[in-house]
């Protein structure tokens, strides 16, 4: 099980490094995602990976041999949350860039560097 995670977490960051090459804008910004999603899902897999065993028994304060640690997964819930907000405030970067300049090609946003004189 982990090796899959190890391999789809490898797939994403390649997906995502080649979409954050293109040099547009949101496909740059689906590329930081995928690449945050491999990260959480590499976090996961430190856990332990177990079938049917809960994490935490209740009304003990004891946790079962082998039994996933609950804790990367809830680190994992709360970099879900602020990866979904980084996605909302990128996509709408994104739009008011393309809303003022007119482009979205990264290379032809040029408004803030200064014109070369020769």
């Amino acid at each position: 099980m982990e090796v899959m995670l190890a391999l789809t977490a490898g797939v994403l960051v390649a997906a995502g490094a080649y979409l954050m090459m293109t040099g547009k804008t949101v496909p740059y910004v689906f590329g930081l995602t995928m690449i945050s999603n491999a990260a959480n899902l590499i976090i996961f897999s430190t856990g332990r990976l177990t079938l049917a065993k809960p994490a935490l028994v209740p009304g003990e304060a004891i946790t079962i041999s082998g039994a996933a640690n609950a804790l990367p997964q809830a680190l994992i819930l709360t970099a879900i949350v602020i990866g979904f907000g980084l996605l909302v405030f990128a996509l709408a970067l994104a739009y008011r860039s393309y809303y003022a300049l007119g482009t979205a090609e990264m290379d032809e946003m040029r408004v803030a560097e200064p014109v070369e004189r020769d």
